[in-house]
C-alpha cells in the first residue's frame, strides 16, 4: 500500500465555541475524598475540560492552602468555571464576573468560558429556566462563551442557543442523583434540533450511561459525582471515559435500524435441499 491510498485518521474533535477539544468527556472538581485522588481521576480520565466552582476557587486562594486549581497542569486542561452556589440572576452574574481573574491567573487569558448555573430550588436543585435564560443573555452580551445549565425542555434549550450560548446542557436527573437519563425523549428532541454542541449533565452515574447518552447524540457528557463518589474513583474515570469513546463511535457509526421480527443472519438462497 502507497502512502497515497492510506487513508487518514478521522478526526473527531468536540469543538466550542471554535476551540477545539480532543475529549467528550467533562469533569467536575467536587466531592473527592481527597485532593490526590481527585488529580487522580481527572488525569486517569484524558479530560481536556474540568469544571470549578469559581466560589471555591475564590476562597482556596488562601496563602498555603493548597488546592486543585494548583495541582492540575492547565497547559493541557482548559477550565471551565461555574457559578454553582448562585440562586438569583444577580449573584451569577456577580460570580461569573470573576471568573476571568481565575482563567488569567493560570495562563488562559482569552478563556472567556463560563458554565451558568442559576438554582433556586435548594430541594431538588432544579434550574430555574427563567433565572437562567436572563443571566445568559446579560453574560453572551459581555461576550462571555455560555454554557448554561437547564432542565430538558426544547423550547428553553432553543431559546437559549437563539441568545447566543455555545452550548446546551440539560441535565440527566437531578444533580448528584445518579438516576441516568431520564428525560430521554425530550434530551433526543434537544439534540436534533441543536445546531450547537448539546453536553449532558448531571446524573449519569455509570459508564453505561454515559455511553448511552454518547449513542444518542450528545456531543459530550459531564460528569462528576459518579467518579467521585464511586467506591474506586480511578477505576470508575477510566470506565466512564471509554464509555464515552464506545458510545460516540457507536453514533458515528449508525446504530441498525430495529426490526418487529427476526431476521436471519445466514442467507437463504444457496440452500442444499435434503430429499
Amino acid at each position: 500500500m502507497t502512502n497515497k491510498s492510506k487513508k487518514k485518521p478521522i478526526k473527531d474533535e468536540l469543538i466550542i465555541n471554535k476551540h477545539k477539544f480532543n475529549s467528550r468527556l467533562m469533569l467536575g472538581t467536587g466531592k473527592y475524598k481527597t485532593l490526590k485522588e481527585a488529580q487522580d481521576s481527572i488525569n486517569i480520565s484524558e479530560t481536556s475540560i474540568v469544571t470549578v466552582a469559581i466560589r471555591r476557587a475564590q476562597y482556596s486562594k488562601n496563602i498555603g492552602q493548597s488546592n486543585l486549581i494548583d495541582g492540575l497542569d492547565w497547559k493541557k486542561l482548559w477550565l471551565l468555571p461555574n457559578t454553582a452556589g448562585c440562586e438569583t440572576v444577580e449573584e451569577a452574574i456577580r460570580i461569573a464576573s470573576l471568573s476571568r481573574e481565575i482563567t488569567k491567573k493560570i495562563g488562559q487569558v482569552n478563556n472567556n468560558f463560563i458554565k451558568l448555573e442559576v438554582i433556586s430550588d435548594t430541594q431538588y436543585l432544579l434550574p430555574d429556566p427563567i433565572g437562567t435564560l436572563k443571566a445568559a443573555e446579560y453574560l453572551v452580551n459581555k461576550n462571555f462563551s455560555v454554557l448554561p445549565y437547564c432542565y430538558p425542555d426544547p423550547i428553553l434549550a432553543k431559546q437559549l442557543e437563539e441568545i447566543g450560548c455555545k452550548t446546551i446542557m440539560p441535565l440527566g436527573s437531578p444533580i448528584g442523583s445518579g438516576q441516568g437519563l431520564k428525560n430521554k425523549d425530550n434530551l433526543k428532541i434537544i439534540i436534533e434540533n441543536s445546531r450547537i454542541p448539546v453536553i449532558i449533565d448531571a446524573g449519569i452515574g455509570a459508564a453505561s450511561e454515559a455511553s448511552y447518552a454518547m449513542e444518542i447524540g450528545a456531543s459530550a457528557v459531564l460528569i462528576n459525582t459518579a467518579i467521585a463518589k464511586s467506591h474506586n474513583s480511578r477505576v470508575m474515570a477510566n470506565s466512564i471515559k471509554l464509555g464515552v469513546i464506545s458510545g460516540r463511535k457507536c453514533y458515528l457509526a449508525g446504530r441498525m435500524i430495529k426490526k418487529p421480527l427476526a431476521r436471519s443472519s445466514s442467507p437463504q438462497d444457496g440452500l442444499l435441499k435434503l430429499i
